[in-house]
């Protein structure tokens, strides 16, 4: 079978399927949208980032506009190509996700802030080189520092108690990437737009790397039936980040949202065809509080640790 085909039922022959979870939507179109999802996505970065360059559109409508169609691409995705059926959040799921994407929302814009305070001046208005050089060098500089501080999420234990709480959730959508502890957000991006702008690329090469770094984000989190194939030793995707979110940790690498060459280099990648996740979530899930539990997933960082806490996943 070719790496890129799926198997009739919708999922591994050697993984027990339950209440049709992962029979796919049976249509014309399925074959074409698993074909077309994820290159759909890509373009529409380029699209709007080179309209946003040219135009000299204003970066803070720009990124939240895209995000928001981004978001409502995936979801739509979700319900025509499903990978797993049982992942659709339910009623009381949106709510929580709900509140999550706000404090995550809230995070980044509050890092932006920070950033801005702080080295603001240092980031040069115009490219100091072109744009075809600036480009790559700031997404491969933001994937590896993206990179380190999510391996530090799950290798440090006082990381991992704000990072786990995105954990939590016994499957794996577009709406639970959202789910996160606000400061795990603020350490993340602070650290990565402040190594940038250290650096000195420039904003619009930074624009563009965000674009990019969010519409993957969510892209690897979504529940869709896409596979990219040899695309994954170059890209992360839905593929890999499931395998991330896996509770068997001998699988459980992929670290990189974005870029998976970072995980080749520090060899915490995984995935092979065909490879998926018996179950994903908490290898201890009574280590965290539920998703549903906010407050008490907000405070979990400075709560007594308990003698049976296995540390990080």
């Amino acid at each position: 079978m070719d790496e890129c085909e799926r198997p009739a039922d919708g999922g591994n022959p050697s993984v027990p399927l339950s209440g049709g979870g992962r029979r796919t939507v049976r249509n014309s179109l399925a074959p074409l949208l698993r074909t077309t999802a994820y290159p759909v996505l890509l373009l529409a970065v380029v699209l709007v980032g080179a309209a946003a360059l040219r135009l000299d559109w204003d970066p803070a409508r720009v990124s939240p506009l895209f995000l928001v169609g981004t978001l409502v691409y995936l979801g739509v995705l979700e319900r025509l190509i499903p990978y797993e059926r049982e992942w659709h959040p339910g009623s009381a799921e949106w709510r929580w996700y709900g509140a999550y994407f706000v404090l995550t929302m809230a995070g980044s814009g509050l890092a932006q802030l920070l950033v801005t305070a702080a080295v603001g001046w240092i980031s040069p208005a115009e490219p100091a080189h072109h744009l075809g050089i600036e480009i790559p060098g700031a997404l491969l500089t933001g994937s590896f520092v993206g990179y380190v501080v999510h391996r530090l999420g799950h290798s440090n234990p006082i990381l991992w108690r704000l990072h786990g709480v995105h954990h939590v959730p016994e499957k794996v959508n577009v709406a639970n990437n959202g789910v996160n502890h606000v400061l795990d957000i603020v350490l993340a991006q602070s650290l990565v737009q402040l190594t940038l702008a250290l650096i000195g690329f420039s904003r619009p090469a930074v624009l563009v790397v965000g674009l990019f770094v969010a519409a993957q984000g969510y892209f690897v989190h979504a529940n869709i039936d896409v596979r990219i194939g040899r695309f994954n030793h170059l890209l992360a995707s839905p593929e890999q980040h499931r395998l991330h979110h896996s509770t068997d940790l001998s699988e459980a690498g992929h670290y990189g949202s974005d870029l998976s060459c970072w995980d080749h280099f520090f060899g915490s990648f995984t995935w092979y065809p065909g490879r998926e996740p018996a179950s994903v979530g908490l290898v201890d899930p009574a280590s965290f509080p539920g998703t549903g539990e906010i407050l008490a997933s907000l405070l979990h960082p400075w709560r007594r640790r308990p003698a049976t806490d296995r540390g990080p996943n």
